[in-house]
């Protein structure tokens, strides 16, 4: 049973810069990568286990990792037992673990 995926506002800025920013670069890019990450979307909602464990945090957080297809971005999500929580739309060179503040303490 898929669990429902609840966007963290943080997150959800995140992914619409990116958005812009590629569009900027060529138009319509930015709409590849909602597209890329909508399918992820989906593949995280049905098989919430297979992204990478992250190391930094706590062990008994289950926070994961997957990237987004052809760019250069990783989806960092948290698995709840009621909700699949995106915590960041993380560009990999950027600021690694900016977002651990983001996980619950």
């Amino acid at each position: 049973m898929n669990r429902a995926i609840r966007i963290e506002p943080e997150a959800a800025v995140e992914l619409e810069e990116a958005s812009r920013w590629y569009d900027m670069k060529r138009p319509g890019l930015g709409m590849e990568f909602l597209e890329a990450f909508d399918g992820l979307l989906s593949h995280i909602a049905r098989w919430p286990r297979a992204g990478a464990r992250v190391a930094e945090v706590a062990e008994d957080l289950p926070v994961r990792r997957v990237p987004v297809g052809r760019f250069p971005y990783h989806v960092v999500y948290l698995e709840t037992p009621t909700a699949i929580r995106i915590l960041a739309v993380a560009h990999d060179r950027r600021e690694p673990k900016y977002w651990h503040a983001r996980t619950p303490k």
